[in-house]
């Protein structure tokens, strides 16, 4: 019944900051999805016997790695595996399963907000027992595994029906098809005041949100529309189709322009809210009043109060490098910690898990918190309706107060995606080159008082990460950052972060990209980005 087949290694399977990321057909090659779930197995100590949670975003080829992963697991030696009905579980809620059942871990199936389809995108990470994405001691182990692999082991069995809930034996294993929406759904009925929020609901308060074909859709329904009295159509493309029904499905001004723009609209809802392909990003947009994701989480951390999970306030926030210090000022603020950390939530994890941190997040439209150790799109949808029913204000209000207190950190990330690999990679090291000989120079008339390639010290089990994103800090806080991207399957994408610090209120009304102009020229004059990547304009503005 367990069979040991033979197999050879592939050369690409070296995880990313999110798991490993190819297209569909890489993973569709003989034994490749076989070679990663074992190195993963390979790679651990101890689960014998022990619970697996196993589930995905819906996306194009989920079913048939899961039957594959389900088969490896008993093979394997797992006791147990619980998996979301019909392969489906977002990510937070994998993280939140994980936890709450004590499992040993978790294989999430997914490539976030990445196009899904037959010749799209295809994932698997491993999360660890504490729900969040393995360290880089793992991955960097798995993929040491990857390289010599000869041999995968599999259970010769029948599929499991997955669009049954109930219990199954498989060689032996117990398989547990769960409602992979209902504990997601009570968590976030214990962290939030659901009352207040359906009264604001009903008094009018029109809230639309759009899943984009993803995975979010039953989530956003059964919360937004069955517990808190929305009206039935309230979620948008609420069904998750395999190829996101041809939606990019990442939640920012490009993708989600159509939701924007009713938004805006004069007779549009007055809040509107959008997730990624696997339920861990968001935007939110209130009437007159896009947020960003930097301002996103400041705005939270500074409100936590107003929400019953949060009422005795914030341990610390983290935020990655490149992700506006519009947070730091509200640390400051409340006397709390503040930690910035690569790009990658696994960063935050140790933080979270030390108790030094309550609220984190990354520009790349994710936020979340200690409630699971995973970025959690429905989670900061919901904090902002909290927010706007305790404060009965506006989003634009709320954005626009804020600002008044702490200063408007004015930022954007311009992409410039499908870079060749080779060029890319040139002008980092051409950028890297410079590094030491800008400080005390002028570019664009700014000038430079530090630049650097930064490295983080985890101040927990005191690992380092170099190589994390270069820096330039101008006088008066201003700055630019340049970060190539891991969460692609093809080319290289080149990230341009540019943030200016504005304190003085009477000048928080100036166009970003018009606020931040010179900043943008500043980085084509030290690193060439048209020349490298041959682009005039990059991909996407947000």
């Amino acid at each position: 019944m367990i069979s040991t087949v033979s197999t050879k290694p592939y050369a690409d399977q070296k995880p990313g900051t999110s798991g490993l990321r190819k297209k569909v057909p890489v993973f569709q090659q003989e034994n490749y999805a076989e070679n990663f779930i074992q190195a993963i197995f390979d790679s651990l100590e101890g689960f014998e016997g022990q619970t697996l949670v196993i589930g995905g975003d819906g996306r194009y080829y989920n079913r048939e790695v899961i039957q594959v992963a389900l088969k490896m697991a008993a093979a394997n030696g797992f006791g147990k595996v619980m998996v979301g009905k019909g392969g489906i579980l977002s990510t937070p809620a994998a993280s939140h399963v994980i936890r709450k059942y004590h499992a040993f871990g978790g294989i999430v199936l997914s490539a976030s907000h990445n196009p899904g389809g037959p010749t799209e995108d295809f994932g698997i990470k491993y999360n660890i027992g504490n729900g969040g994405p393995a360290p880089e001691k793992i991955t960097d182990a798995i993929f040491d595994r990857t390289r010599n692999i000869e041999s995968y082991k599999i259970a010769d069995v029948a599929d499991i029906d997955l669009d049954t809930v109930g219990s199954f034996d498989l060689a032996g294993m117990t398989v547990e098809v769960i409602d992979p929406v209902a504990d997601y759904a009570d968590l976030m009925e214990t962290l939030f005041d659901f009352p207040a929020i359906r009264n604001l609901i009903s008094g009018g308060f029109r809230v639309v949100i759009d899943s984009m074909s993803a995975v979010t859709g039953p989530y956003a329904v059964e919360i937004l529309e069955k517990r808190l009295g929305a009206p039935a159509g309230s979620v948008r493309n609420e069904v998750p189709l395999p190829d996101f029904g041809h939606h990019h499905p990442d939640p920012n001004l490009v993708h989600a322009k159509t939701l924007y723009d009713d938004v805006m609209s004069a007779d549009g809802p007055d809040f509107g809210a959008a997730s990624d392909g696997d339920g861990d990003r968001n935007m939110v947009v209130g009437k007159g009043m896009f947020v960003t994701p930097s301002d996103s989480l400041a705005m939270i951390a500074a409100n936590a109060t107003c929400a019953p999970g949060y009422k005795n306030g914030i341990a610390g926030i983290a935020r990655s490098m490149p992700t506006s210090a519009a947070a730091d000022r509200v640390a400051e603020k409340l006397g709390i910690g503040m930690y910035e950390t690569p790009t990658g939530w696994k960063f935050f994890g140790n933080l979270m898990d030390a108790g030094k941190v309550t609220v984190c997040g990354e520009e790349s439209f994710g936020t979340g918190s200690d409630h699971v150790r995973e970025k959690d799109g429905l989670w900061a949808v919901l904090f902002w309706l909290n927010i706007v029913a305790a404060r009965k204000q506006s989003v634009k209000q709320i954005v626009e107060s804020h600002w008044a207190e702490y200063g408007r950190n004015y930022y954007s990330r311009h992409d410039y995606e499908g870079v060749d690999t080779d060029n890319a990679n040139a002008l980092v090291t051409a950028l890297r080159a410079k590094l030491d000989s800008l400080p005390g120079t002028q570019i664009n008339g700014l000038t430079v008082t530090a630049a650097d390639d930064f490295a983080y010290h985890d101040p927990i089990d005191h690992s380092v990460s170099k190589n994390q994103g270069i820096r330039i800090l101008f006088e008066g806080g201003s700055r630019i950052v340049f970060r190539l991207s891991g969460t692609g399957t093809s080319g290289a994408t080149l990230r341009l972060y540019v943030e200016r610090y504005e304190p003085d209120a009477s000048r928080h009304g100036i166009e970003t990209q018009e606020a931040l102009a010179d900043l943008i020229a500043a980085a084509e004059e030290v690193a060439e980005i048209k020349r490298y990547t041959g682009m005039n304009e990059p991909t996407v503005i947000t």
